[in-house]
């Protein structure tokens, strides 16, 4: 197994990703061949506060428009302001099962509503704005 490690977001996606989710996203720290993912079962992705933490690499998630909203929405959208906690989503998984939980219903919903409009914002991206963003590690 590879060992975890954070990665760059290209700047052009994280433009992209603020003007749809009307936040920055800039302190949002994407662990790719992360074991805490793995911990989760199949899933290839799962989120804490401020944290996407990727089963796989960044590379195929950046590569996937509709997993990046849905997983930045849990972040930005319900982390961020306090609807989403461990405890609250464990609830509504056991009152309404994963795919019915309210957090993803809203995730899955942002991500349906706006992945045409993200694909076509990184399309229009200059190739000098493809620069990785500076990662948090690299501004310590």
């Amino acid at each position: 197994m590879r060992r975890a490690r954070e990665a760059a977001v290209p700047r052009d996606l994280c433009t992209a990703l603020e003007h749809l989710l009307g936040a920055s996203v800039a302190h949002v720290r994407v662990i790719e061949h992360s074991w805490f993912a793995r911990l989760h079962g199949r899933a290839v992705a799962t989120t804490r506060p401020g944290r996407i933490y990727l089963r796989g690499n960044a590379a195929d998630f950046f590569a996937d428009p509709w997993l990046m909203l849905h997983e930045y929405c849990h972040v930005i959208r319900q982390w961020q302001p306090g609807s989403l906690t461990a405890a609250r989503y464990l609830l509504e998984c056991l009152r309404r099962g994963y795919w019915n939980n309210r957090f993803e219903v809203e995730a899955r919903a942002f991500a349906d509503t706006h992945v045409a409009r993200l694909r076509a914002l990184l399309a229009r991206a200059p190739p000098a704005a493809a620069a990785p963003h500076p990662s948090s590690a690299s501004r310590r």
